[in-house]
């Protein structure tokens, strides 16, 4: 998908969850479960950028408006991260160790391991429980996971991939960092309000480079995987 695409994608996709907004409205505080556990480990691949000055006041500003609501989980900011490619699903406690074929995994790593990507033009957008951080990739940052994409269907790690994008494209079309989700149906108003005074923010570039990492949901803790790591801690 081109930036053009992606652009109107990320538009689309806001536009849909303010309908979903004014429809449920009123029915906000509706708990929900975790899509999945969220003490578990999963393998996926991404950055860790530099934080801008307007990113740290951002996520700062969420965290105070979010403090002492026990839905609302607001990503750290040691944890800031893009997922460049999930890989799979969270399977694994702290100390279990991985399958026998993350040594074929490393071994395709080994090419992208400290690889730039960069995605610009930063943007909220805005899904019934989640705001997302969401900018447009370079080209060869497109090319780059598009191939490691491909490679890895190929291997003994193409089920667990397909597994992790059951309900989505594969890859997901999104180049984002989540930083917040809900356990409701969708965010309660005075969220909902963050978001549309900051729906026309623009929040710059970042730029990092590619880590494997065996990490809980939002990275808070987080194991690097090297390429010449035949541990599987």
């Amino acid at each position: 998908m081109n930036a053009a695409g992606l652009n109107a994608l990320y538009h689309s996709t806001t536009e849909r969850t303010l309908r979903v907004w004014q429809r449920l409205r009123g029915s906000e505080q509706v708990e929900q479960g975790n899509a999945y556990d969220p003490h578990k480990f999963a393998i996926g691949a991404g950055i860790q950028p530099v934080m801008s000055a307007e990113i740290i006041m951002l996520l700062q500003e969420l965290a105070h408006i979010g403090r002492g609501d026990p839905l609302a989980d607001v990503m750290p900011q040691a944890a800031f991260h893009f997922t460049f490619l999930p890989i799979t699903l969270p399977l694994w406690s702290a100390d279990e160790p991985l399958p026998a074929q993350t040594d074929e995994l490393l071994r395709l790593w080994a090419a992208y391991q400290g690889a730039t990507v960069v995605i610009r033009d930063l943007r909220l957008v805005a899904l019934p429980g989640q705001l997302l951080l969401a900018g447009i990739p370079d080209e060869k940052s497109v090319a780059l996971r598009q191939q490691f994409c491909t490679q890895l269907l190929a291997s003994s790690w193409g089920e667990a991939l397909r597994l992790r994008h059951a309900s989505t494209p594969l890859p997901a079309p999104f180049w984002h960092s989540t930083l917040l989700r809900y356990r409701a149906q969708c965010l309660p108003e005075h969220l909902q309000a963050f978001f549309l005074e900051r729906q026309a923010c623009h929040y710059g570039d970042v730029s990092g480079t590619l880590t494997l990492t065996k990490a809980i949901y939002n990275w808070a803790i987080a194991y690097p995987l090297a390429p010449a790591d035949k541990s599987t801690n």
